[in-house]
């Protein structure tokens, strides 16, 4: 894996992009968990078309598609750290993201990982990009939604940021829960706690996390 690049105040630069909105939705699994993301994109200069570089290690892509059409092989590159994509549309756009991780397999104790039977997720500082592409900075801000599918037995707890707006039963014995937070925040509190037996003060925890 390379190097990470050390990053100085001096060279700080703007976003070209602003996510707005982002909707998460994990399929928590055993071996194998599936994350969708849809990001409401905006550009902060309209008109503008620079590259959109996002932060990710650890993950496999699966799929991407830009306003629901999937890029030609020229307009994206994906290497060890990140998902590079040129050829943007030169107003808002919708980003649309699958990829694969392996919490089990996640030693690191960052992004989403497995601890003690229970899916935990640790994004501070730059935990994120182990969960999906993303500009994970603390200057870019957005409302998530998230949703849960995990075996039931298993998670029956699923909580992430802000209010449970949404959850039910699926066939095989899966559930699901959807957690809306309304307030704009950086990537690294976005937090996601499934598994059994939690305590009410922990519950707290997470969903009051912002």
């Amino acid at each position: 894996m390379d190097a990470p690049k050390e990053i100085f105040l001096k060279d700080y630069k703007l976003p070209d992009y602003y996510f707005d909105t982002v909707h998460l939705s994990f399929l928590l699994d055993e071996e194998k968990t599936t994350v969708c993301a849809k990001i409401s994109v905006v550009p902060r200069v309209n008109g503008v078309t620079s590259p959109l570089v996002l932060d990710g290690v650890d993950l496999k892509l699966v799929s991407v598609k830009v306003n629901g059409n999937e890029p030609k092989d020229g307009d994206y590159h994906v290497d060890s750290r990140h998902l590079t994509l040129t050829s943007l549309p030169s107003g808002n756009f919708i980003l649309e993201t699958v990829t694969e991780i392996s919490p089990h397999k996640n030693t690191s104790l960052e992004g989403l990982y497995k601890s003690y039977g229970y899916f935990c997720t640790q994004c501070e500082a730059e935990g994120f990009r182990k969960i999906t592409y993303f500009q994970d900075r603390p200057d870019v801000m957005s409302k998530y939604t998230c949703r849960i599918e995990a075996n039931k037995s298993l998670y029956p707890v699923l909580l992430s940021n802000g209010n449970l707006i949404e959850q039910g039963d699926l066939e095989g014995g899966n559930h699901y829960a959807v957690w809306e937070d309304p307030f704009k925040k950086p990537c690294y509190l976005f937090a996601l706690v499934a598994g059994a037996g939690m305590t009410l003060s922990q519950r707290f925890r997470v969903v009051k996390l912002h």
